[in-house]
């Protein structure tokens, strides 16, 4: 299972993944689930996967080539974002279908993946992006500026609660984490290590990058400090009077 996130903000763009691919109990490795090319002062682009390993693989090795080939379509040549996210999105479907018989169907075997496409290209604002399996794509909006894929429901009520356009990239990065923690804790194929990046708008630089395992201070700090202002906030409830 996987667990990605990506956040919008007026100040920038925060991603969050974790690294665990689960094909059983006794099959669990570590892959990175981020994925990252620009240019500085140019253009800048993250891609976060969850679903098929071998689909995303596939469409990375795709994404990489057209780049080294100077092809007609690729990442380094998209004058919009909206276009680098139709490439990515026909390049997925592609890989998808190619993978895909209808006996496997039947056999269970799914290929699908998932992806968000982040960045930005000069002259235009940084952008967010799903793209879906069968390659169309959809943004952020106003109300929710956040996208999610794979095991969301865990992390999703803290993003719904505190994440606006307007809340502040550290602010951001904070939510971001516990949103991965609280699914961590509920879901054991959701694993570290942990891995964030922050992108500040109109940089055009790689960003500010971090890698966290389990183990890691501050992880560990900011679990710790959840965990018992949780339980604060819960028992400074007001209680229900009940009448038996």
């Amino acid at each position: 299972m996987t667990y990605c996130l990506a956040l919008k903000l007026n100040e920038g763009l925060v991603f969050c993944s974790d690294s665990r691919t689960n094909a059983g109990a006794d099959q669990v490795s570590t892959y990175s689930k981020m994925h990252r090319w620009g240019v500085d002062g140019e253009r800048q682009f993250v891609l976060l996967s969850a679903g098929n390993l071998a689909t995303t693989q596939s469409v990375l090795n795709r994404i990489k080539r057209d780049i080294s080939e100077r092809a007609e379509e690729s990442l380094a040549n998209m004058h919009y974002m909206s276009d680098a996210a139709a490439y990515v999105g026909k390049l997925n479907k592609a890989e998808r279908e190619r993978h895909v018989s209808t006996d496997d169907v039947n056999a269970g075997f799914n290929p699908a993946a998932t992806l968000i496409l982040g960045g930005q290209i000069l002259g235009e604002e940084p952008q967010l992006f799903m793209v879906y399996p069968e390659g169309n794509y959809i943004s952020v909006s106003d109300i929710t500026p956040f996208l999610q894929i794979g095991e969301k429901k865990y992390g999703k009520p803290i993003l719904d609660r505190i994440v606006r356009a307007d809340t502040d990239i550290d602010s951001a990065v904070r939510c971001a984490l516990v949103s991965m923690d609280s699914t961590m804790r509920s879901n054991a194929t959701v694993g570290p290590p942990i891995e964030l990046l922050v992108y500040k708008s109109d940089s055009l630089t790689g960003g500010c990058y971090h890698s966290f395992a389990d183990n890691h201070p501050y992880l560990q700090s900011l679990r710790k400090s959840w965990d018992e202002k949780v339980v604060h906030a819960f028992n400074e409830m007001p209680s229900l009077p009940l009448d038996c």
